[in-house]
């Protein structure tokens, strides 16, 4: 008998018991797909420029040695970028990696006062941060005026040059995070909750008397999860895509290199939900560890807010999550057309949780 026994078979058929149990679970909807789908319309058209980090390419030749430039630099939400030649900072000017080029030069234009022009080199990918940046700039030229010339000259002129490139929406920001959020909530409590059960039913320790092997048994419930994630990042993408204009560069080919991608989080997500199922004794437990191990992450991962609004010290932890990797490499794919192979520090990070988490997963798994 145990010759024709099929671990294969006896994966899908878990599968979908499993796909049915979640399909009928409130809170596996709730919490993987209608919470999303709520921040994605709640934050879909909302813009805040207040916190707003904005980076700014310093152009070559531009005076860093002026009045004008210490007096723009002094503003806190400004974030020079410097190091990159011309060529460099208009491709991510292109791609909304900067708002703008900066270039400061003095024209020579009032007798005895030194007088510049500010040239912001723009691109539509800036219209979201564009507008404060511009109202900075005013303000640090404004300033310089009342203190050295409060009656007759300007210390400056502005003027602003607009290159092509793509509009650059909160939504384009929005809605990875919130693909990440799903993927995370459904991994780990998900699984956690979902293992513990089984183990405390005695339904594993039922598996456990047939063939099937742990292997198979854990990757029956990965797909049941996998099959249930592609309904919810399909609701979410045609969400974002045709009520807010959603970022898909490549159309299909962009949505599928996204899904592709957010395999690897599944299995990172699921892993951990498996061991915290697996060390965990008391059920009232689980939701304490599943939220310290989600809620940093929900916090510090750019989901909401850019990691660039963190402190230095911070930001060095927070690039090193699972989750970092995963919503910074579905942003690239979906905004800038970016290909698995042209991001490596994201594929390697995800590559490297995935195998830990996995490794770990199998070893602490109990079938009671």
């Amino acid at each position: 008998m145990n010759k024709n026994y099929s671990q294969l078979k006896a994966s899908f058929a878990i599968a979908k018991a499993s796909l049915l149990a979640i399909l009928r679970s409130p809170t596996s909807v709730v919490f993987s797909l209608l919470f999303p789908v709520i921040f994605i319309l709640v934050f879909g058209e909302m813009i805040d420029t207040g916190g707003l980090s904005i980076k700014v390419g310093i152009a070559p030749q531009c005076d860093t040695t002026s009045i004008v430039y210490k007096a723009i630099m002094s503003v806190k939400n400004i974030k020079p970028q410097t190091g990159m030649d011309e060529s460099s900072m208009t491709d991510a000017l292109q791609k909304g990696k900067i708002t703008a080029i900066l270039n400061i030069k003095s024209d020579g234009g009032v007798f005895l006062f030194p007088h510049y022009e500010v040239e912001l080199i723009t691109s539509n990918s800036s219209a979201l941060k564009l507008p404060l940046l511009q109202s900075i700039v005013k303000q640090s030229v404004d300033g310089l005026n009342e203190k050295l010339f409060p009656k007759n000259f300007s210390a400056a002129k502005v003027t602003i040059t607009k290159i092509p490139g793509r509009t650059y929406k909160i939504i384009d920001f929005i809605l990875p995070g919130q693909l990440g959020f799903s993927l995370l909530m459904a991994g780990v409590f998900g699984s956690s909750f979902l293992f513990f059960s089984l183990r405390q039913t005695l339904v594993l320790k039922r598996f456990f008397a047939t063939p099937i092997t742990r292997t198979y048994l854990i990757f029956g419930e990965f797909l049941s999860r996998l099959f249930f994630q592609v309904i919810a990042f399909i609701i979410m993408i045609l969400l974002g895509y045709f009520v807010f204009q959603f970022t898909l560069v490549n159309g299909i080919f962009t949505f599928l290199e996204m899904f592709l991608f957010s395999v690897f989080g599944l299995i990172i997500f699921m892993g951990i939900g498996f061991i915290v199922s697996s060390v965990i004794e008391d059920e009232s437990s689980i939701a304490p560890v599943a939220n310290t191990i989600t809620l940093p992450q929900i916090l510090l991962c750019g989901l909401f807010f850019p990691i660039d609004s963190y402190p230095g010290w911070l930001q060095a932890f927070c690039n090193i999550l699972p989750l970092t990797y995963l919503v910074d490499g579905l942003r690239k794919i979906a905004f800038e057309g970016t290909h698995f192979w042209q991001m490596p520090s994201q594929l390697i990070g995800l590559c490297c949780w995935t195998i830990i988490v996995s490794f770990m997963a199998i070893k602490v798994f109990k079938w009671e």
